[in-house]
């Protein structure tokens, strides 16, 4: 059924916040320089926690898959119910903007919770916010997606997709910034509603 926009709730994002580009330029600003903590391990780690919160909220054990590609690519694939997507009262399709808007759990870095490389969580939308190019792919039981971010900021609109077999989201990024993208053997096993294979 389709609702005005403002009369959903948030959980973690704000459905209003289409975009937020200062919370994208605070994001650079503070992670994107150069000697900043974490790096391409840390992006990763971000994804995961969505899976994992995910997979922990519908009771069950998740599967995520890492794949590092020759050219600096990541591939951050899982097998959850996809990221809420609905019509609004003009029948327009309105994905939840993680990528592109802050994760209102984490505005407080002195609270937030730890990663396993022991930095704050700040949210996927980081990891959009230093990527030059992003592409979130979005699989649930009443369709498919897909949308290509540059540092967060979306590239056009939603792109229907034909549907796989299986709900869940898949995200690719080529991040601005360095460091290695490997896991450690407590990152894969940190998240306990979620197993972590690494290709």
């Amino acid at each position: 059924m389709m609702s005005d926009r403002s009369s959903w709730a948030t959980t973690t994002h704000e459905w209003s916040a289409h975009v937020d580009a200062q919370h994208l330029q605070d994001v650079r600003r503070l992670l994107g320089r150069p000697g900043a903590a974490g790096g391409r391990r840390h992006l990763i780690l971000e994804v995961l926690a969505y899976a994992d919160d995910e997979a922990a909220t519908l009771g069950r054990s998740g599967l995520a898959i890492v794949t590092s590609h020759a050219d600096g690519a990541v591939t951050i694939e899982d097998d959850g119910r996809g990221t809420d997507t609905r019509r609004d009262s003009d029948g327009r399709l309105v994905r939840k903007p993680v990528m592109a808007s802050a994760d209102v759990r984490f505005s407080d870095v002195d609270t937030a919770p730890l990663l396993p490389d022991g930095l704050p969580r700040r949210g996927i939308s980081a990891v959009a916010a230093l990527s030059s190019t992003l592409t979130h792919e979005n699989h649930r039981a009443d369709g498919a997606w897909s949308q290509t971010y540059h540092h967060g900021i979306p590239d056009g609109e939603l792109e229907t997709l034909r549907p796989r077999r299986g709900s869940g989201t898949v995200v690719t990024f080529t991040t601005d910034v360095t460091g290695p993208a490997d896991l450690t053997e407590n990152d894969r096993t940190a998240f306990p509603s979620l197993t972590v294979r690494c290709l």
